[in-house]
Formats: structure tokens, C-alpha cells, sequence
């Protein structure tokens, strides 16, 4: 608590104090205390407990899923919004490892208000709390529908807040991120709490277990599908690794354009599995250096044709070494063309205009981006405001001009945070490349051999 901002540590007392005003409520209720069935009310606090100790981790920092609502909302159905608002309660309770007391508690009083907010929502809808008829289907959809978007909607919006809170929306932009990605999972999840109050009418507590099964074998096949895109990731991460060895000025290079690239993406509305594919192609695009003898890449002065050629042919390279990686899917347009120009003078191909494809055009404005305002062995960063305007200003010859523009308004929206400075190493340590073919204000030089 103490490491909380104060913004966050009133919210969090806010958020406590509400939990707390709504746990009391349902406790005096004297006409809800009198009707309800404890039994019930115990076996699906068990049943959020079990999936709250036990959810999946995301592909992304500090985010994961639990299908513990699933419970949730059957007790809005079964028992109302005052015996969801308890089962929320469990969260207070949960076993998962490392769990902060601090993050515990607001688990659990966000869920109290979640599940009560739901339970209401279910009834303005017009569901009737109570063990289904076959007769309430299928008008127990609206508002069991009513509940899910009411119980979704602020679980986000309370965990969206204390993140804003705690420090700032731009750290925590992934997870929330994750979160938005995977509604379409909770709304999936919410009809195993349906099928529970379903089957309540005939199995009564076996429900729970009959939906536990294929609840846990779901949340396995979602942790298993994660847990491949973090291989995945690792895999990405290696190659840019054995990239940047080849240059000590070029250090995080891939992962900037990388992350540049996704902010144009997402300024254009890219889908999120084109947006992973873009920000893959972003960690790779230089990956044919590799096919590149390193004496080349490094050489003081000008350039041979033969040398220049070689250079060239780094993007046909880098398609060859990833074609075999099938995830990667577009992101091999973008490894393969990013060296394009729109004026048709680029290379390997020469394509010009709308020949280019989308990510190579993205990738092209984010790589000489973060080129000039890098260090490099021949100069010093370039301030942001000057690397844009050289982008405006070879926007409809070397760039896609609509890219450009996109990623000025992506930048003024989200800023960009440079690389510091980095020291020169002693030659005897390390060699570094002493031109670079990514920045548009050093072309490199080529004399012929003839």
C-alpha cells in the first residue's frame, strides 16, 4: 500500500469502502437472507476460488485471464446480486502464488461490485433470480446477456483505472491491451455460468463439476496457446540478437522499428493478428544482415558495386532465412520489400507506389525513423523534430506519404522515447558500421570498380 501513489491508494479505499457498503446491504437484507440456498451459494464460492487461484497468463506483461466469473454469473442467476456479490468475495481468498495482499483485496471488492452491479443488470433486464424452468428459455438470454456486458464492462473499467492510477496508462498499455484482445473470450467464458444455472435444475451442485472439465481443459488449450507465443517471441528475439551482434550501435534497433511500426499499424486499425505480423516483420526486417559478410557491413568508406550489391540483396536474404517459420505469415512481405522506395528507385525489386505492400511501406518510415535518431558510428542522434521533418521531406519519393503522416500523428499522440546516448566503444573492443543504408540523410557511397 504504501508504494501507491495517492491518487491510487484513494481509489483503492474507495473501491474497499463500495465492496464493503454492498457486502452489508446484502448481509442485513432481511428478504434475500431469508430466501436464499445456502448450499448453492457455498458449492459456487468454491467453484470461484478454484478458477481464481489457478488463471491463465497472457502473452503479455503483467496480464492474465481467469474464468472465475463463470461462477459469477451463475450466481446471478441462481442466487441474485447479493449472493454474486459474495461469491466475488472469494477472490480475497484465492491461493494463487505471489498474489499481493494489496492486489487481493482489490480483487476481491471489485468482483463484489462486478457480480452485484451484474445481478442488477440481470434483473432491470428482466431476468428473475431463481432456479430456471425450462419455460425462462431462451428469454433468459437478454438478460443474462445484460449481465455479462454489465459485469465485463466494469471489471475492466475498475482494473483500466487503478493501472491508469498506479502509474500511468502508457506502462501498462500491453496488458490493457491483452484485456481488450480477449473480450471475446469472456463473453465465451460467460456461457459456462449459464450452463451451470441450466443444469442446476436437474444435476443441482454436479453442474459445477460437470463444467469444471471442459472450463479447465478450455483454460489449458488458452495456456498452451500462450505459452507458444512466447516461444515464438523468444525465437523472434534470438535472431535480432545474432543481428545485433553484428553492431554495437544497432542494440534494440529491431525491437524500436518493431514498436514503431505497430503504432502506425494500430493508427490505421490494423486487426491484432496483422498487428503481431507487423511487429514481428519489424524485429526481423534486417535479419538478412546475417547473410551479409560483416567486413562489408562494417568497411570505413566507400562502397564497391560488388559490396553495394551485397548489401542489397540483405532483404531476399532475410526472406530466406525465415520462410521455413510459418507464424510469420505477412511479416515476410515486409522482411522482403522494406528497402523499397515509392518512387520505384529502391531495391530488390523496384517496386514503386502501391506495388509495395503495407507492411513494407510501414516498416520503411519506422526504420529511418529510428535510424536517425540513434546513434550511429558517423554521427550523433538526430532530435525527433528534425528526423520528422527529413521524413516529410522525402515522403512521395522515398516513403508512402499516407505512412508518414500516420506516424506523425502517432507519434504527437503517444511520444517516442530514444535510445540514450551511446558511448563509443574502443575499436579494440568491438567494430561498428561506419555507414548506414537505413538513413535517408547518410546515403552510402558507391564507386564503380571498372
Amino acid at each position: 500500500m504504501r508504494e501507491l501513489p495517492w491518487p491510487a491508494r484513494i481509489y483503492f479505499v474507495a473501491i474497499i469502502g463500495a465492496a464493503v457498503y454492498l457486502l452489508a446491504h446484502c448481509i442485513l437484507a432481511p428478504e434475500w437472507t431469508a430466501d436464499i440456498h445456502w448450499p448453492t451459494l457455498l458449492v459456487l464460492g468454491l467453484l470461484f476460488l478454484v478458477c481464481e487461484s489457478v488463471p491463465t497468463l497472457l502473452n503479455v506483461p503483467q496480464a492474465a485471464v481467469s474464468v472465475s466469473y463463470s461462477a459469477a454469473l451463475a450466481a446471478v442467476v441462481l442466487v441474485g446480486a447479493e449472493g454474486a456479490a459474495l461469491v466475488g468475495l472469494m477472490a480475497v481468498l484465492s491461493v494463487r502464488p505471489g498474489l499481493a495482499v494489496v492486489k487481493r483485496l482489490f480483487n476481491g471488492a471489485q468482483f463484489v461490485i462486478c457480480g452485484y452491479a451484474a445481478g442488477r443488470a440481470f434483473e432491470l433486464a428482466g431476468g428473475v433470480p431463481g432456479l430456471p424452468e425450462i419455460t425462462d428459455f431462451p428469454g433468459i438470454l437478454v438478460p443474462y446477456g445484460a449481465a455479462t456486458a454489465a459485469f465485463v464492462a466494469i471489471n475492466v473499467a475498475l482494473t483500466a483505472m487503478i493501472l491508469l492510477l498506479v502509474g500511468g496508462l502508457g506502462r501498462h498499455q500491453v496488458a490493457l491491451r491483452g484485456m481488450v484482445q480477449f473480450l471475446g473470450s469472456y463473453v465465451g467464458y460467460a456461457t459456462f455460468g449459464l450452463l451451470i444455472a441450466g443444469l442446476w435444475a436437474t444435476v443441482e451442485s454436479i453442474s459445477t463439476v460437470l463444467v469444471l472439465l471442459p472450463l479447465f481443459v478450455a483454460r489449458w488449450a488458452l495456456g498452451h496457446y500462450h505459452a507458444e507465443q512466447r516461444s515464438y517471441d523468444a525465437t523472434i528475439a534470438a535472431l535480432c540478437q545474432a543481428v545485433e551482434t553484428k553492431d554495437y550501435y544497432t542494440r534494440g534497433h529491431c525491437t524500436r522499428v518493431s514498436a514503431a511500426s505497430g503504432m502506425i499499424a494500430e493508427e490505421i486499425g490494423m486487426g491484432a493478428e496483422r498487428l503481431q505480423a507487423i511487429r514481428y516483420a519489424g524485429m526481423l526486417h534486417d535479419v538478412g544482415k546475417l547473410g551479409v559478410p560483416t567486413k562489408v557491413l562494417q568497411k570505413d568508406g566507400d562502397l564497391t558495386e560488388e559490396e553495394y550489391a551485397a548489401i542489397q540483396l540483405h532483404p531476399m536474404r532475410g526472406l530466406e532465412i525465415v520462410r521455413g517459420i510459418d507464424f510469420l505469415d505477412e511479416a515476410f512481405a515486409g522482411i522482403m520489400h522494406h528497402h523499397e522506395r515509392v518512387d520505384g528507385k529502391g531495391y530488390p525489386m523496384g517496386l514503386a507506389g502501391a506495388e509495395i505492400p503495407e507492411f513494407a511501406r510501414i516498416i520503411a518510415v519506422a526504420d529511418a525513423f529510428d535510424s536517425m535518431t540513434s546513434d550511429r558510428a558517423y554521427r550523433k542522434a538526430k532530435p525527433i523534430d528534425v528526423a520528422v521533418g527529413e521524413l516529410l521531406k522525402n515522403a512521395g519519393t522515398q516513403f508512402d506519404p499516407i505512412m508518414v503522416s500516420t506516424f506523425i500523428k502517432a507519434l504527437s499522440r503517444d511520444g517516442w522515447h530514444p535510445p540514450q546516448t551511446t558511448p563509443a566503444p574502443s575499436d579494440d573492443v568491438v567494430e561498428t558500421t561506419a555507414k548506414d543504408h537505413d538513413d535517408p540523410t547518410m546515403p552510402i557511397q558507391v564507386v564503380s570498380e571498372r
